[in-house]
C-alpha cells in the first residue's frame, strides 16, 4: 500500500514577511519614521527619516534571512532564567 500523500499549501507554513522583513517590526520602523518626518516638518528631518527606514529595513532583512521569527524568539529567551537549581519535583518545600 503506497504512503498518502498530503498538498499543503505553500501560504499555510510560509513567515509572514514585508519587503523581506518581519511583518510587525517592518510597519513599526515605518511608523516611526513616517512619525518622524511628518512631525518635524523640515529637510534635515526628512532625510534622517528615510534613511533610519533603510537602515533598519536592511537589518531586519538580514535578521529574517538567519531565522523568519528571531524575534518571537529572542522574547521568548529573555523570559528564561540565566540558572535553574535542581530539584527533585516542583513543588518541593524549602
Amino acid at each position: 500500500m503506497p504512503l498518502r500523500r498530503t498538498v499543503l499549501p505553500r501560504a499555510l507554513h510560509r513567515p509572514n514577511l514585508i519587503l523581506g522583513g518581519e511583518r510587525n517590526l517592518v510597519l513599526l520602523t515605518g511608523l516611526i519614521s513616517l512619525g518622524l518626518i511628518v512631525t518635524a516638518l523640515n529637510l534635515p528631518a526628512t532625510v534622517f527619516g528615510i534613511l533610519f527606514w533603510f537602515l533598519c529595513l536592511a537589518g531586519l532583512r538580514q535578521m529574517a534571512k538567519a531565522d523568519p521569527e528571531m524575534s518571537k524568539i529572542y522574547l521568548r529567551n529573555i523570559r528564561y532564567r540565566g540558572y535553574y537549581a535542581a530539584r527533585s519535583r516542583p513543588f518541593r518545600q524549602q
